[in-house]
């Protein structure tokens, strides 16, 4: 596969002249990065993001995925990686969401191994290829529950969020249920934001689940029943 590297030199040439070496170790430290930071805020990122990928259009999905593991695997700063993130989801390429993407998106969130690039990936990414393509990516998301890799575990469990009425309540039983017992802080809070989330639509069907697992986590309850009672 080939990258376009016009695009990921204009990206980091761009990061390179926003950076804030002041700003720089304080987004490190808030983050606990061990990848150092450019001290690029999100929305100067997102105008340099918009201006370069509207200058750079990739004209096939090989080229689309190629620019973005480049950007992701050579980083030196960790908004590089957030500009692959970016790009994965730059609307034009829209129409190449599908679970052909998802062996890169597992890399992704495997690799990144934090909630700032794991959640987006997560939500925004897999949740609507899961949607749009249940019978292959349910299974998939049932493998990842029972992975011993922490966020792929996470992700399986928030991949729903914002699905509203489209929520497969099976599947978000079956990923949360192997979680539930796991004292890991990362696990539990997302069982608690899946739930929360869910609650906005049906509230009933998450006092139900609450009610049926005491074996819930204090923090995965109160989370769950943040906005119902």
């Amino acid at each position: 596969m080939t990258a376009d590297e016009r695009l990921v030199k204009a990206v980091r040439a761009g990061l390179a002249e926003l950076g804030d070496p002041v700003k720089a170790p304080q987004m490190r430290a808030y983050m606990k990065s061990a990848m150092p930071y450019r001290g690029v805020a999100k929305p100067e990122r997102s105008v340099l993001l918009k201006r370069v990928l509207a200058d750079h259009i990739l004209p096939d999905r090989v080229t689309y995925s190629a620019t973005i593991l480049a950007l992701w695997r050579d980083a030196e700063f960790r908004e590089e990686r957030y500009a692959a993130v970016d790009l994965s989801g730059y609307r034009a390429y829209r129409s190449w969401q599908d679970p052909g993407l998802i062996p890169m998106y597992e890399e992704m969130i495997v690799t990144g191994a934090w909630w700032d690039h794991v959640d987006e990936l997560a939500i925004r990414r897999l949740g609507p290829i899961l949607r749009s393509a249940r019978g292959e990516v349910t299974p998939i998301m049932l493998r990842w529950a029972a992975d011993e890799d922490l966020w792929r575990r996470r992700t399986a469990i928030i991949c729903q969020v914002g699905a509203k009425e489209d929520t497969d309540t099976e599947l978000l039983t079956r990923t949360i249920e192997p979680a539930i017992a796991e004292p890991e802080f990362f696990l539990r809070k997302g069982i608690g934001w899946a739930l929360r989330d869910y609650a906005k639509t049906s509230p009933d069907w998450v006092r139900s689940f609450v009610d049926d697992h005491p074996g819930l986590s204090g923090l995965s309850r109160r989370e769950a029943l943040k906005h119902i009672g």
